[in-house]
């Protein structure tokens, strides 16, 4: 499960991106760039297979291949919620990039168990033209226990194309998960104590669970 948690996350995690690293040409249409920037992971994972402690690759696989694609700034917004508004520019600045390390250390074990021969479909979507916040659903089959799971992605639309800023596996969405983390945090020690939090569990050495 923590697998196919990874395989949404890693579309999901987002936007501190160099827009010189995006690939994908065509992102006016949402289902299409979830299938690509999934797709993009799969192929680095058959070129060369990842170890689970190569953190720089993982960065750089991250920073490459995901990032263009989703909206970091807008996961963390929601995450923090009302206080997002209190935190000064550099505050959310420096908490969108200590985010963005703690979900790639939470999930690098997860990428080391990537296989090639994944499989994910794509149930047939539409969308009004007009609409600018859609929900793209996926199924990946877990390979272990063979069981399809379903996988949400919450995208809105931007000048640049579609961003993914939120994903529900198996009803937990990403967004929510964390507002109540952050939320406790923030109430005990401010915006500072959140971002004093994330700097230190992101100090601590990598743990590896395959």
């Amino acid at each position: 499960m923590k697998k196919l948690f990874l395989i949404a996350l890693l579309s999901a995690l987002p936007a501190f991106a160099n827009p010189a690293f995006a690939q994908i040409d065509d992102q006016s249409k949402p289902q299409a760039l979830i299938q690509t920037a999934t797709q993009q992971v799969l192929n680095e994972v058959r070129s060369r297979a990842v170890a689970p402690d190569d953190i720089p690759r993982i960065t750089a696989i991250v920073n490459r291949d995901i990032l263009p694609y989703t909206d970091l700034r807008r996961t963390t917004q929601l995450a923090m919620g009302r206080y997002w508004r209190t935190a000064t520019p550099e505050q959310q600045d420096q908490i969108i990039e200590q985010f963005k390390i703690l979900l790639i250390h939470t999930y690098a074990g997860a990428i080391a168990q990537l296989r090639p021969d994944q499989q994910i479909a794509y149930p047939p979507s539409r969308f009004e033209p007009t609409e600018t916040d859609v929900v793209v659903r996926t199924v990946a089959l877990d390979t272990a226990s063979g069981q399809p799971v379903q996988i949400d992605y919450r995208l809105h639309k931007t000048p640049q194309g579609w961003r993914v800023y939120d994903l529900n596996v198996m009803g937990a969405w990403l967004v929510q998960t964390y507002r109540q983390q952050f939320n406790e945090i923030i109430q005990q020690g401010g915006v500072e104590g959140l971002l004093r939090s994330l700097t230190e569990r992101n100090r601590l050495p990598v743990v590896v669970k395959q």
